[in-house]
C-alpha cells in the first residue's frame, strides 16, 4: 500500500493555465513598467516607493520571461514527467489578475477630484490623527508657501487674525463648497501620505469679487492676494466661524499638473 501512494501520478495543470500564470506575470510587470514610465504612479502613491515600483516591475517581468523560458523547455522534453509549479493562482484567480492588469493598461489613472474631496470632507487645518507633511519651514516666506504650508502654519499656530495683510500665491483645484457664500470658493489639494487611498484634502477659503460659477469644480487654478479674516456663516447649520481667507487680486486657470498631491 506504501508504494502504491508512492507512485500515484503527479497531476498536471492544463496548459492554458501555465499560459495564464505567464500572462499575468507580464501583465503586471508591464503594468508597473508604465506607471514608473509615464509618471502616472504619482497618482497612486507616494514618490517614496517609486523604486519599489520599478524593481517590482522587473522583478515580475523577468519572472515572466522565465517562467515562458521553463514552459517551453517542459514543452520540448517527450518524457512528459514534469511537475507544473504555480506562482500565482489560477483558474478564476488568475483570470482576475490578468483582467484588472489589463484593465490599468488601458485606463489611465484619474486624478482625485473635488466630489472625492466633498465625501472624505475638507478641512483648513490637518487631524490629529493625520501624518504630518514632510515639507514645512516656518521661515518660509508667506507669498511662497503652498497651500499645504498655509494649513500646516495653521494647525501650528492657529490664530487666523495673526496672518491677516500677509501675501500669498497659491495653487490648487476648485470645490464648491455648500457651506461657503456663492462668492467664495475653496481651493484645495490633496495630501498623500502613503498612496491616493488615504488621501485627504485640505483648502482654503477664497474670497471673490464676483459669483464662483465663473470658475468651475475640480478646474485649477493659481490664486494671488491677500490674507484676511472673515466671520462665515455656514448656509447649512447657520453657525459662524472666524476663518483665514485669501482675497483675490488675480486669478489664472492653469493645466491639471502632473504632480497634483502634496506630500
Amino acid at each position: 500500500m506504501f508504494n502504491s501512494l508512492i507512485s500515484l501520478p503527479k497531476n498536471k495543470s492544463p496548459k492554458f493555465l501555465r499560459w495564464l500564470d505567464i500572462l499575468v506575470l507580464l501583465a503586471w510587470g508591464l503594468l508597473l513598467l508604465k506607471y514608473s514610465v509615464t509618471g502616472q504612479y504619482k497618482l497612486l502613491i507616494h514618490p517614496n516607493y517609486f523604486g519599489l515600483i520599478v524593481v517590482s516591475s522587473i522583478v515580475l517581468l523577468a519572472l515572466g520571461l522565465l517562467k515562458t523560458f521553463i514552459y517551453w523547455q517542459s514543452s520540448l522534453d517527450t518524457t512528459d514527467n514534469n511537475e507544473h509549479i504555480t506562482l500565482l493562482p489560477t483558474g478564476w484567480s488568475g483570470t482576475l489578475l490578468l483582467l484588472v492588469a489589463i484593465a490599468g493598461l488601458i485606463i489611465s489613472p484619474r486624478v482625485l477630484n473635488s466630489d472625492t474631496a466633498l465625501a472624505r470632507g475638507v478641512s483648513d487645518t490637518l487631524p490629529l490623527t493625520r501624518s504630518q507633511p514632510q515639507t514645512f519651514r516656518t521661515s518660509t516666506k508667506p507669498e511662497e508657501r503652498t497651500i499645504i504650508d498655509w494649513v500646516r502654519t495653521l494647525n501650528a499656530y492657529p490664530e487666523p487674525d495673526a496672518y491677516a495683510g500677509q501675501p500669498a500665491n497659491v495653487t490648487g483645484f476648485v470645490i464648491h463648497l455648500p457651506e461657503l457664500p456663492d462668492n467664495y470658493l475653496l481651493l484645495s489639494r490633496f495630501i498623500v501620505t502613503c498612496c491616493a487611498v488615504d488621501a485627504y484634502p485640505v483648502g482654503i477659503p477664497i474670497k471673490l469679487e464676483g459669483n464662483r460659477t465663473a470658475y468651475p469644480p475640480d478646474s485649477w487654478l493659481t490664486v494671488t492676494g491677500t490674507m484676511g479674516t472673515e466671520n462665515l456663516t455656514s448656509a447649512e447649520s447657520k453657525t459662524t466661524k472666524r476663518q483665514l481667507v485669501l482675497t483675490a487680486k488675480t486669478i489664472e486657470s492653469i493645466p491639471t499638473p502632473a504632480d497634483p498631491y502634496d506630500y
